[in-house]
């Protein structure tokens, strides 16, 4: 009985040490952390993105790319709170794995409906394992 209750308290203890550390951990838009937090974007409008340009690899054989534009067909488009922050396009494949990402900068753009840019050059990577895209700006 006295070892029941014995660990009764220990488990107490231990889960009520472990909720207080918890409770210490903070999340903000900026930083990873346990909790939850609302993250603005610079901008609400839909964004596209294209691969281009495909070149032809005889070695493949197939069509490899080394490069994403990302592009807002808006009316108006809104750029300007994106100005100047980083970005980071990874291409996936069929298992949602990582196949090439590149990083770079948001430079400005107008206000012009299809304004776009073309991310930095990755390495050439098969058009055929491309299954999805995924990009981040900010932060």
């Amino acid at each position: 009985m006295k070892r029941i209750i014995g660990a009764a308290v220990a488990g107490v203890l231990a889960f009520s040490g472990v909720y207080a550390l918890a409770a210490g951990l903070s999340v903000s838009s900026n930083t990873l952390g346990a909790g939850v937090s609302v993250v603005t974007s610079c901008t609400a409008d839909t964004l596209t993105v294209s691969y281009s340009p495909l070149t032809y690899t005889a070695a493949l054989p197939g069509y490899t790319l080394t490069a994403v534009t990302i592009t807002d067909n808006t009316a108006a488009p809104n750029w300007a709170k994106c100005d100047g922050l980083a970005y980071r396009v990874t291409l996936e494949g069929a298992t949602n794995n990582q196949l090439v990402e590149t990083t770079g900068t948001v430079p400005t753009l107008g206000a012009a409906k299809g304004s776009s840019f073309t991310t930095t050059a990755f390495a050439p990577e098969s058009a055929a394992l491309v299954t999805g895209v995924a990009v981040v700006i900010g932060g």
